[in-house]
């Protein structure tokens, strides 16, 4: 059996690397979204992936994506993705740490009701978004882009869940699971 402080330090690095993978991630996203794919308006919107993903690991492993990093991946997302800095950002960080406090809750419960929590938190934070500019005067996509990339996002919410999960080990943490310094997880 190896010394409890070698746990911790191999506990302590997974999960360092994981939020590495987690800033990886979000970084090959925003590059795909901003590779010049198509040169015509499309008419329809694509997913939001960064807050798919975003919000998939934050009902997963709160511990893998905190604060500060999706602060700084949607702030980085806003500026690249020229919508008004910090709006989308404040709001997705708002939602996403809202899914954390309700992941511990949702560890027994079954995909449905996670997928149907996330719709909830996505549906509000896009209809804050919608009037906070609205409210503002600022140009907006049409609402029927908005209801399609609404609904895009949650269609892609399985398929996120299911690669971070298969793939990457992004799985709900277990009742009495606890991190390296014995803080519920």
């Amino acid at each position: 059996m190896p010394p409890v402080t070698a746990m911790a330090e191999r506990s302590t690095s997974h999960v360092w690397s994981m939020r590495a993978t987690y800033l990886g991630l979000s970084v090959l996203i925003v590059f795909f979204h901003l590779l010049p794919l198509q040169t015509t308006p499309g008419g329809w919107a694509p997913p939001d992936m960064l807050v798919a993903l975003s919000f998939a690991w934050a009902i997963r492993r709160p511990d893998y994506v905190p604060a500060l990093a999706i602060a700084g991946v949607m702030l980085l997302a806003d500026l690249l993705f020229h919508r008004p800095p910090g709006l989308w950002a404040a709001l997705v960080l708002v939602a996403a740490e809202w899914l954390k406090r309700q992941a511990r809750g949702m560890r027994e419960t079954g995909f449905a009701l996670e997928w149907l929590t996330v719709a909830l938190a996505l549906t509000v934070i896009s209809l804050a978004y919608r009037l906070v500019l609205g409210v503002l005067f600022t140009p907006q996509a049409p609402l029927a882009l908005t209801i399609i990339q609404l609904v895009m996002t949650l269609v892609a919410y399985p398929v996120v869940v299911l690669v971070s999960q298969v793939i990457l080990g992004v799985r709900k943490s277990a009742p009495g699971e606890v991190d390296n310094l014995g803080h519920r997880l």
